[in-house]
């Protein structure tokens, strides 16, 4: 027996064959893993005989309650609210964060947002931010507090001492082959969203090739998942279901994110990364209590009134960043040594691999494959054609920024597998494609 009413091979026994666990068996679990009373081995058993066999509903909540009890939980309750959270979960050319936030802000939300750092082929917040020179992402919980309440956004690292339970059955799920789990994935989710002390939390879940669900049937269950679960813990909670066959914005890489965010801050570039920026800000104010119709008149004149910009250079500032990054961007951004556009195709754009220019934005610097590792703020890609876009030979298709001309030519060489085109018609995937509790 490992820790009192605690015995672990029969826990496995009882995943393994389908039954559903009671919340006491999975805390004492988790527990006695954080003990170090239950080794890894077994910890994976258990996690691949949940994978096969699913996590019921219950089991979801019951996991999630155990990472939040696990370490500490930020308390906003001096703030003067309405406090609101937005989490994606993972893409690439997604930099909705930067925007999403000041929008909120000026509409007179509070967004305390804790944010992560990109793995594998999705990018970070925080390395997009730090791509500013000077911002500091490091903020003590009281430093937090009072820039939201004065500013109305601080978006922040995590600390360790936040949910490290799951911090660390996520790391074994990395190696083990066991995170497409609806289950698993809703439990770290929401784990952190509420341990993030926001009384309304809205979800933006991806679905498709760049994505970790693979459609929108299964995105949409998770989404369902996380709504009920935020909703039974006492939280304003609802999601969108949206689509990541495609990149969202042309930006793959963390300077070039940010400054893609900037234009759409400036009023000076639409397309999706805007469109689904606005309906991300709309949502948080309809959590927040307003009408749908109010809400999208007040997230329009943010950005027509330069509100929402003015709170971003307000967070830059506060957070010890160089603000005239608001004013021009390449006058602040870090630059690539060598910049390489990648043309010669006629027709009409069929398809293009969402998964596989993240993964190239990594290779050139911009991403990361273990925690940790460094990243180059000024390499990446942008992707300048969509589904259902007609070119020419002429027409610029992706604009390589590399550190040197070899490490650009290794990227170029890929990139005729990434872009389909063909005689068409061909037309765009929809951007929002479920909405959950809105």
């Amino acid at each position: 027996m490992v820790g009192e009413g605690i015995d672990p091979v029969r826990t496995i026994e009882a995943k393994r064959d389908g039954v559903e666990l009671s919340p006491e068996a999975l805390g004492a679990f988790v527990s006695g893993y954080l003990a170090g009373d239950i080794a890894e081995a077994q910890m994976a058993a258990f996690l691949m005989a949940g994978v096969l066999r699913g996590f019921s509903a219950a089991e979801a909540a019951a996991l999630t309650d155990v990472f939040v009890a696990s370490g500490d939980t930020v308390d906003l309750s001096t703030l003067s609210g309405p406090t609101v959270d937005k989490h994606s979960t993972g893409g690439v050319g997604d930099s909705t964060t930067l925007i999403v936030a000041p929008i909120a802000a000026a509409c007179g939300l509070q967004v305390a947002k804790l944010s992560g750092r990109g793995l594998g082929h999705t990018g970070g917040t925080l390395d997009k931010l730090e791509a500013i020179p000077g911002f500091r992402v490091d903020l003590a919980p009281d430093e937090l507090a009072v820039q939201v309440e004065r500013i109305g956004l601080a978006v922040a690292a995590a600390t360790g001492d936040l949910v490290p339970a799951d911090k660390r059955i996520y790391a074994l799920r990395d190696v083990t082959a066991t995170v497409d789990s609806v289950g698993l994935i809703a439990s770290s989710v929401m784990s952190k969203k509420l341990a993030g002390g926001a009384a309304n939390i809205l979800l933006d879940v991806k679905a498709g090739d760049g994505a970790f669900m693979p459609d929108a049937a299964s995105a949409t269950a998770l989404a369902e998942l996380c709504v009920e679960i935020g909703r039974a813990r006492g939280r304003a909670t609802a999601a969108l279901v949206t689509d990541m066959d495609q990149p969202l914005g042309d930006a793959v890489g963390n300077a070039l994110d940010v400054a893609e965010a900037i234009e759409v801050l400036r009023g000076e570039r639409g397309g999706r990364l805007r469109d689904l920026a606005v309906e991300l800000a709309v949502g948080l104010l309809v959590l927040s209590g307003r009408s749908e119709a109010a809400a999208r008149d007040l997230a329009a004149s943010a950005l027509a009134s330069g509100a929402a910009l003015e709170r971003f250079r307000e967070m830059v500032v506060g957070q010890g960043g160089d603000p005239s990054v608001a004013d021009d961007p390449w006058s602040v951004l870090p630059r690539a040594s060598v910049i390489q556009e990648w043309k010669g195709l006629e027709g009409t754009v069929e398809g293009v691999a969402c998964k596989a220019f993240g993964v190239l934005a990594g290779r050139l610097g911009a991403g990361r494959l273990v925690p940790g590792a460094s990243v180059d703020a000024s390499v990446g890609l942008e992707v300048l054609v969509r589904t259902g876009d007609t070119v020419r030979a002429d027409t610029p298709l992706v604009r390589v920024h590399a550190r040197s001309a070899r490490d650009a030519e290794s990227v170029m060489d890929a990139l005729p597998d990434l872009v389909r085109v063909g005689p068409g018609p061909a037309s765009p995937p929809g951007l929002v494609l479920a909405r959950v509790g809105l």
